[in-house]
């Protein structure tokens, strides 16, 4: 997902414009914000949201239906930009470092993406898991294969393999605000603030250009630089 990231695979479920349904999925997001866990029951979210817990079969169907329009939500505008970001006339490494800061912050708005994503995928049930592939794994694999290919083509790039780039990218992703809790725990670190997100940003940036700029990319950059 990039700085502003489109895909030609929509989103096929409509975000909801409901009061009653908005306030369960704005419930729903701060408390796995709030607990780091994406394990949170129906009559947490409708005493925080203040709404009747009948009301999520009446607006999404069980739980599974609330957590999926809720990633629908968070992801939606990332999603929605990931052709744009490609259209850019602007190099492969720029689309790169464009989308890398994308990813982190959208993971900085909403910590449990990924867990919320794996959940849905392996836990919830068939019908669940192979929306989630459509609007969001698919897409984003697809993104990466044709930007790194890109990138391979102009001479920017070293040959990556688009799964590995994409385990590497989002696991980082997942670890530093999903894991925030644990490292605490053990590194005494404090909770993940904006100017840490800049800095993860910039350290991301270098770690995965640096694995994957060709020799003559990396020279062209400090020149310019």
């Amino acid at each position: 997902m990039g700085s502003q990231l489109n895909t030609g695979i929509p989103i096929r479920l409509p975000l909801t414009k409901n009061t009653t349904a908005e306030k369960l999925l704005v419930a729903a997001s701060e408390l796995m914000i709030e607990r780091s866990a994406v394990e949170v029951s129906l009559s947490d979210i409708a005493q925080k949201s203040g709404v009747n817990a009948a009301l999520v079969k009446y607006h999404f169907g069980n739980k599974d239906g609330l957590l999926l329009a809720l990633l629908a939500r968070d992801a939606a505008t990332e999603m929605a930009q990931l052709e744009y970001l490609l259209a850019q006339p602007i190099t492969p490494t720029a689309k790169l470092r464009l989308h890398i800061a994308g990813i982190i912050r959208a993971y900085h708005q909403f910590p449990y993406m990924n867990r919320l994503i794996h959940y849905l995928l392996h836990e919830s049930n068939a019908d669940a898991a192979d929306e989630v592939s459509k609007f969001i794994v698919a897409p984003l694999l697809d993104f990466h294969r044709r930007l790194l290919a890109e990138g391979i083509k102009a001479g920017e790039f070293r040959n990556i393999d688009p799964v590995l780039f994409y385990t590497s990218l989002i696991g980082a992703c997942d670890h530093l605000f999903f894991g925030r809790h644990a490292m605490s725990r053990a590194t005494g670190v404090g909770p993940v603030t904006d100017e840490v997100c800049r800095q993860y940003i910039g350290h991301m940036e270098a770690l995965i250009c640096g694995g994957m700029l060709t020799t003559n990319t990396e020279t062209a950059i400090l020149t310019s630089g």
